[in-house]
């Protein structure tokens, strides 16, 4: 609400009414019509039309940095990718996933200025997503919140997320995802999409149009996927629903309703290593569906590339699979009380379930098998409100608000028996949850509390200068039951059991804006942002989450832990013309307690525990510029630099780790990001491309994987009416155009402090979709 700078354009694309520059809801009253008109007339005068953009747009009128994506961007891709990847054109932004579409969630990577996705706020309407995680605890990630096709654009703050902002993880930056509106008009679309890889997605979505004279409409949609790996067996599958209604009520208020269902099942890519991509190559890849291949290789018979391997044991295994379903619902009432005070509440649900599958060969079966399936079933239940009042005065717009979520997580970790070779196979282990369970080494559930409050001002101190200034106070409780625990197969330890709580009264954040010459403008912001501690299953080992350890060293260490928090410094410039759209900001982060996993006491026998091991400090510049030469034509560049080194050397069971004026792993100091995009006629094509420069794999910065230039391209032709079909459409798109050989995901399994960790995922080679649409 207030927080978030937007033009009125922008916001009305997304969420269908319109917003002051400050981002306040407009009252529909005439005092209200009255006093946003000047600064409609001006944003609009200082920024092209919304029809000609693509890469659109650098926070103009915002107090902190913010780039919004809009619908026309998003439709560049295959119909499918997921959102965050279009994200991936951003200054300072990088996501990495192993498959072209973003949808292999495993691999699923996004960092924004140094900081990892479970350190990012993400949101749906205003709804809390979690941190984006592949084993959320607390949320879902967007590809399974919604429809891609049903995105209407993506407001992205790459400094620190707006003080009412849903996260209880936003230390460097939050996504807000909004949800496209159903259409005044009876009809609908249809969508199919073929590849690479035998990629077969189809989406329909029916719209009911207006209904009544109030406007009372709603939309249903169903999107089907399927895509087999670009290297190995196995294969990607996911059906998803959604249906969103909208009734429109008096003063410009209206009541809406979103409602969301998503199943998939995924098979994994192989996590390689350095060892790996030399000895075997980029294409080493599971068995399945090649159970004697695994089976032997359990036994110690390797086949002849993999037994060059220093590690020919995990080379590779039979498979590791994902199956999940999920519902996610929510009710948002706007209503606009008079002119000048909005109140605005969302009550929301989702529930999770499913289970994920490694063939180990650690731990054989009772019948002899070298094999067993380890299973785990994550499961979340959780509800929760959010409410703000706006209230606009003068020059000030007050908003306060509050969120309260209660959450339920699951997990538990489960062993089952495999046949004996010439007795069966193990078959395709998402086709339902493993049987013949032979044991259970633990099970546990937490439950959550968290309550957020926020309280802020927008102070337009001259038609030109306007400073936000607000903060919020935030408690998580969380603690865990063990329901149940055999001390003889975690290495003769107790499952950690306990409660945290995370809070800070105070987390204050202040902004500026200042427009000080026509089309120019300034702006600077400070924040103080905390996250709470994640939660994860003991042993899981990569989620930095107290809860991994045993209970020893959870009792050592909870009594001093604190959750990590930090310090957000930005300002920068803005240009913007109809012609030249430009951004140079500068920042500084200051992380502390910073939570990591550490081994310490003898190193024959170490203790695994979430130590405080002190902070990282950050400096970076990013620069964006969008040239509109031609009408139609536009010319994107932005470059981006972040020094982020880690503060001081870390003491584990091997020793003293030299750490100190390290950089952090998993993200580059140096991005280049790139895009020309051309509308003429019936046509509209784009080219685009990202240079990425090495990134370390460990903590000591001993090993890294090569920076890698990739560029895509994209042609689309409209026929128009056909018969009875309109806005016939067929679009063309190529993924890594040069066929480049690159690592993507890197950290997904955690980073060691040395060596050549088994932590990086590669990416897909050059791979071909078609797309055909139409509306009826």
């Amino acid at each position: 609400m207030g927080a978030f700078a937007q033009q009125a354009t922008a916001a009305e694309r997304r969420n269908g009414s319109a917003a002051s520059a400050d981002g306040t809801p407009v009252r529909r009253g005439a005092a209200g019509r009255a006093a946003a008109r000047p600064v409609a007339r001006q944003a609009a005068a200082a920024r092209p039309a919304a029809g000609s953009e693509t890469i659109l747009v650098y926070g103009q009128g915002s107090t902190r940095q913010m780039t919004s994506v809009t619908r026309t961007m998003l439709a560049e891709t295959v119909p499918g990718t997921s959102p965050m990847k279009v994200l991936n054109r951003l200054p300072g932004v990088m996501y990495q996933s192993a498959d072209p579409f973003g949808a292999y969630e495993y691999s699923s990577s996004l960092y924004m200025r140094g900081f990892s996705q479970s350190q990012l706020g993400f949101t749906l309407d205003d709804v809390p997503l979690g941190d984006q995680q592949f084993n959320n605890y607390n949320g879902l990630s967007i590809t399974r919140a919604i429809s891609t096709d049903n995105v209407s654009g993506v407001d992205v703050s790459q400094g620190a997320g707006a003080i009412d902002v849903a996260s209880t993880s936003n230390l460097g930056g939050a996504m807000q995802f909004h949800s496209r509106d159903p259409s005044h008009q009876r009809g609908g679309t249809v969508e199919q999409t073929f590849g690479s890889n035998s990629t077969f997605r189809t989406f329909v979505r029916l719209d009911s149009g207006d209904l009544n004279a109030t406007g009372t409409r709603f939309y249903v949609s169903y999107a089907r996927t399927s895509l087999n790996l670009w290297k190995g067996g196995g294969y990607n599958y996911s059906d998803q629903a959604n249906a969103k209604f909208v009734q429109p009520l008096a003063r410009g208020s209206s009541l809406k309703a979103f409602f969301d269902w998503s199943s998939i099942q995924q098979f994994d890519y192989q996590d390689m290593s350095l060892d790996y991509l030399h000895t075997v190559g980029s294409h080493l890849s599971n068995y399945y569906p090649d159970y004697t291949a695994a089976y032997e290789a359990a036994q110690g018979k390797f086949r002849p590339q993999i037994a060059k391997t220093g590690d020919p044991l995990d080379a590779a295994y039979y498979a590791g699979t994902a199956n999940r379903q999920d519902f996610l619902g929510d009710v948002t009432l706007d209503e606009n009380l008079n002119e000048h005070l909005n109140w605005k509440t969302t009550l929301y649900g989702h529930g999770d379930s499913g289970y994920s599958t490694w063939t180990t060969p650690y731990t054989p079966s009772p019948n002899g098998s070298p094999l067993s399936v380890r299973t785990q079933n994550p499961g979340i239940l959780r509800g929760g409100a959010l409410s703000a009042l706006t209230h606009r005065y003068g020059a000030n717009t007050f908003n306060m608000g509050v969120w309260y979520e209660f959450g339920q997580f699951t997990e538990g970790r489960y062993f089952s028996s495999t046949p004996l070779l010439g007795q069966g196979t193990l078959g395709n282990p998402t086709d339902h949850f493993p049987t013949d369970i032979f044991s259970n080494p633990w099970a546990e559930k937490w439950q959550t509390s968290t309550f957020q409050f926020h309280v802020q001002d927008t102070y337009r101190i001259t038609p030109d200068l306007k400073v936000n200034a607000g903060f919020r106070s935030m408690v998580v409780r969380s603690g865990n039951q063990v329901i149940n625990q055999v001390p003889a197969l975690n290495g003769g330890n107790e499952v950690a059991q306990g409660r945290l709580t995370a809070s800070n009264a105070f987390l204050p954040q202040v902004s500026a804006n200042w427009r000080f010459l026509p089309h120019q403008e300034l702006f600077f912001d400070v924040s103080h942002n905390m996250r709470a501690f994640p939660e994860d299953g003991y042993g899981t080992n990569v989620s930095a989450t107290p809860w991994t350890a045993n209970q020893k060293a959870f009792t050592a260490t909870a009594r001093t832990l604190k959750p990590e928090t930090d310090w957000v410094y930005e300002g920068g410039y803005r240009y913007t013309t109809p012609l030249v759209s430009g951004l140079l900001s500068a920042y500084r982060m200051n992380f502390s307690n910073r939570l990591q996993l550490v081994s310490t006491g003898p190193i024959v026998a170490p203790t695994t525990a979430v130590q405080n091991v002190g902070g990282v400090t950050t400096n970076g510049v990013e620069g964006s510029v969008t040239l509109r030469p031609l009408n139609g034509l536009s010319i994107y560049n932005s470059i981006s630099y972040a020094h982020s080194t880690y503060d001081q050397n870390v003491q584990t069971s091997s020793g003293l780790e030299p750490t100190k004026g390290k950089l952090i792993p998993n993200y580059p100091t140096l991005m280049y990001k790139g895009s020309i995009a051309y509308e003429w006629r019936d046509w509209t094509m784009h080219i685009d491309g990202n240079y990425l420069s090495r990134r370390f794999i460990t903590y000591t910065d001993d090993a890294k994987v090569p920076g890698y230039f990739l560029a895509n391209v994209g042609a689309r032709y409209r026929f128009g009416k056909l018969s009875v079909l309109k806005n016939v459409t067929a679009s063309f798109n190529i993924y890594n155009l040069f066929n480049k050989t690159y690592v993507a995901t890197t950290g997904e399994l955690g980073n060691s402090f040395t060596g050549s960790p088994q932590t990086f995922l590669m990416g897909a080679p050059r791979q071909f979709f078609g797309t055909i649409s139409a509306d009826f």
